[in-house]
Formats: C-alpha cells, structure tokens, sequence
C-alpha cells in the first residue's frame, strides 16, 4: 500500500462502509426499531415490561422470558439497540435487559438455522446452548455487580405516557404490526425475495451510474463487505431528506401534528418501499421488481397506519413519534461515528492476520477472534458466511465459535450506543463479560473438537463458573456496606 494513496483510501473506506450501511440496514432493521423503542416507551404501560422482565420477577420468569423474545427477532447488534433501550426505560430489570441484548443478535431463530446450514449442526448447537446459558450468566452477573444502581433505575424507570396500568388491545396490535414491519423487511425468505411483478422505465444512465459507485466503494462479497448501488444511493438521498424534515415534524409533534410531520411520515414510508422492492439497472432502463417482500411492507405499514389513526388516542400516537424521534437522536449520531471508524479500521486490519494467528485452539486465538469480530463488524447473517471462509481458510474452530458469538454482541458503534443508555461503567463491564465468555465458549468449543471430554470439559466449566460466583459474591459483599455507608 502506498504511503501517498493511504489517507485516500481511509476516507473512502469509511464513507463506503456509511454508505453501504445506511443503504442496506438502517431502513428495513432500523427504522422499525426505533419506532418499536418509540412505542415501548409511549404506549406500553410500566407494569406490562417489569411484570415479566422486571428488577422483582422471579428469575425463572424474567431471564427465559428475555431470551425468548430474543430468539424470534433476526437482528444484528445496533438494531437490537434500541429495543433494548426501549424495555430498559420501561422498568426492565438490568439482568433481563441485558440477556436479551445479548441473546437477540447471538441466537435467533435464523441465525442458528443459517449457521446449522452453513457450518454444520454441532455449531448451530453449540452456539445455542453456550448463548442461552452465558446471556443469562452475564445477565445475572451485571444484575449482581449494579444491584444497587439496577434498584435506583427500577424506581426511576419511566411512566410519564402510557398513564394506565392496563395494556390496551389496540397498542399491543400497533406493536405487534412493527415488529411484523421488522420481520417482513428483514427475513431473507424465499417467498418474501421472489418478485410476482416487474416494470422497467426507460431512465437511459443508470447501469453507467451503478458501476460508477461500485468502483468508488469497491467491495468483495466472499469478504462479507457491501457496496452500494443505484438504489442504495437513492435511500441515502432519501435518508438525507428526511434529516432535513424530521426535526420540523416528529421534533415538535408532542406539540401536535403540522405539516413537516405528515412530511416526514410520508417520506419515511416512501423510502421502506423503496428499500423494499428489487430495483436492476440495465442498458435499457431500470427494472422495479414488485418482491413478497414490498408487499409485506406496503401491507404491513398501511395497517400501522389505520389503527393508528382508528384505534389510538391522537395524543398518544403523537407521543408515540416523539419518543421514537428521541431515540433516533440519542442513537443515530454515534451509529454514524461507529460505522465510520469500522470503515477506517478495515484499512488496517487484515483476515490473513487472523487466520495466521487462530489457527490453534489457545486462549490467544480465541480472543483474536473476539477482537476481530468487534472491530469488523459484520451485518446480522453476514458473519456466518466470513466464519465458513475462514474455516476453510484454516481457523480453528474454537476461535471460529468465539468470532460468532463476539460478532453479533459487540461492534463499535453499538458500545458507544450502550454506554448512553445505561452508562460507561456498565457498558464497558458488559463488553469485558462477553470477551470473556466468548473467549470460554470458544475454548470449550474447540478443546471438544479436539477430542477432550465432555464430562472433563463440563467439570472444568462448572468450576470456572463457581469460580466466578465466588468472586462477584465476594465483590458484592464487599460493596454492600460500602453502598450503604456513601
């Protein structure tokens, strides 16, 4: 690499990553999400969350109650985010909260479908059951550590909308419908992938265009690296516009609805069906593919759209937009930055080095794998065909098992994200645990592909878990009188 030609290409690394990223996850994964937080916070009352998920459930409620709403959303770990901030505002106890940061990204129904596919059924299997036991493992630990901050925030927890205790019918269907509007815009299915429907306009330039921008951000797929094309430059331009309008509209709609909001709401369902139909530049146009999925949107958000507008309290749907703006606000500017600097970071950081240096199972390797799986942020899925390259590349599978269950949980722009939500402390406490337990799941992983014992592995397992909870019972003995003197 030149000398000369490096800051070019740093730039350009890293506003290709933001521009791919923004083109393909942030409207179909995103988006919803935050509108998901958004009604978390407006329209679901306090009781709803802390009766299953709170501070004072029982834990044999509370942790598989989190997990399991986990498993059924196939989202990577800046979309999880907001969900997370959204419960966790709510009256969420920290312990619950945080296993379903966790276990959402790591071992959802798809992910473990896909890895089964991918890697083989003892991968899928052994990220499941090591995601479910160490989800509720850092769940339980970062409860226990920040039990007296977890007690604090359980009685500060929001309730200023949502004013009843009674859960009504028409916002659990609302919320039901956004997460339908996920799920339809990011399961990647036959039928929701096939097109039913084409029409090509004669809008002569666009295949030119389309190869102009790949070879400005230039991308290997086998790499897990995205572009961006003709349409995806057409969602950041739309993106940009909504930037420009939002503050106007859904920042100021708790005062009530003005004509910047029926913009802004029109332009973001303009730009999910954009994102959602199939769009091939050609020499003769460009072909518009009416896919399953733009149908299951389109359907989807004009059904948000009328019980919203039929079943719901104006003032509480105006609510409803003002917090999910909140939400974009605190989250989206560090987004930006995290995916900006993973684009810079590619420069530098080599696959080969990886590959070099986790070939063995040690604890070096292993934790090569977490770091790398951190600073390469992979979309949600995409991290499963990397592993098989790097599997047949010569990496060892207990590293290859620590990048899968570190790539999902931690990227750079989601530390950033988390540490607004519930502090430094905690954030980087959450981090250290899951490199932790990543590098352990991969150890344990890869010793038994090696051919040691079940029975020994889980004896030793057992220990370092004992091991542990001496340690942190001991820190919160410890900390106790000290809490209670300050």
């Amino acid at each position: 690499m030149e000398t000369s030609a490096l800051p070019v290409q740093i730039v350009q690394s890293g506003l290709g990553s933001l521009a791919a990223y923004l083109a393909a996850h942030v409207l179909l994964c995103l988006v919803p999400a935050f509108f998901i937080a958004g009604g978390l916070a407006a329209l679901i009352p306090k009781s709803a969350i802390t009766r299953y998920l709170g501070r004072g459930a029982p834990k044999a409620v509370a942790y598989p109650a989190a997990a399991a709403a986990g498993s059924l959303l196939a989202v990577c770990s800046c979309t999880i985010v907001p969900l997370f901030a959204g419960i966790y505002k709510k009256g969420a106890g920290l312990g619950p909260a945080v296993t379903f940061l966790f276990f959402a990204p790591a071992a959802n129904i798809l992910a473990l479908t896909y890895t089964g596919a991918a890697l083989g059924p003892e991968f899928a299997v052994a990220r499941l059951v090591l995601s479910l036991a160490f989800g509720v493992g850092i769940g339980m630990i970062m409860a226990l550590i920040f039990s007296e901050d977890d007690r604090a925030h359980a009685g500060e927890a929001d309730s200023s909308f949502a004013g009843s205790d009674r859960l009504q019918p028409a916002s659990l269907l609302l919320m039901m419908l956004l997460v339908a509007l996920l799920i339809a815009g990011t399961l990647k299915v036959g039928f929701l992938l096939d097109s039913y429907a084409s029409v090509t306009l004669p809008i002569h330039g666009m295949d030119a265009f389309d190869a102009t921008l790949h070879r400005l951000v230039p991308f290997d797929p086998a790499k897990g690296e995205e572009g961006i094309g003709a349409q995806g430059a057409i969602l950041v331009l739309l993106l940009g516009i909504i930037a420009a309008v939002a503050p106007r509209g859904l920042g100021r709609v708790d005062e009530g609805f003005n004509r910047w909001t029926w913009a802004a709401l029109a332009l973001v369902m303009l730009t999910l069906a954009v994102a959602a139909m199939g769009m091939q530049p050609h020499a003769n146009g460009v072909t518009l593919h009416m896919t399953g999925k733009l149908v299951g949107v389109l359907a989807t958000m004009a059904a948000i759209a009328w019980i919203a507008h039929r079943s719901i309290d104006r003032f509480e749907v105006q609510q409803w937009l003002w917090e999910s703006w909140r939400f974009v606000q605190q989250i989206f500017p560090l987004l930006i930055v995290g995916v900006f600097a993973v684009g810079v970071l590619r420069v530098f950081i080599r696959p080969e080095w990886v590959e070099t240096m986790a070939g063995a199972n040690s604890v070096l390797a292993n934790l090569v794998g977490v770091v790398f799986g951190v600073f390469m942020y992979f979309p949600t899925l995409v991290e499963v065909p990397v592993a098989q390259m790097f599997l047949s590349l010569g990496m060892h599978p207990g590293p290859l098992l620590a990048y899968l269950m570190a790539d999902p949980e931690l990227s750079l722009q989601s530390i950033l994200i988390t540490a607004t939500i519930i502090g430094r402390t905690k954030a980087w406490a959450y981090v250290g645990l899951v490199a932790l337990f990543s590098t352990a799941a991969g150890l344990t992983f890869g010793a038994w592909k090696d051919g040691t014992s079940l029975w020994l592995l889980g004896g030793w397992l057992v220990l370092f878990l004992v091991a542990l909870a001496a340690a942190l019972y001991a820190i919160h003995r410890r900390s106790g009188p000290m809490a209670k003197a300050a």
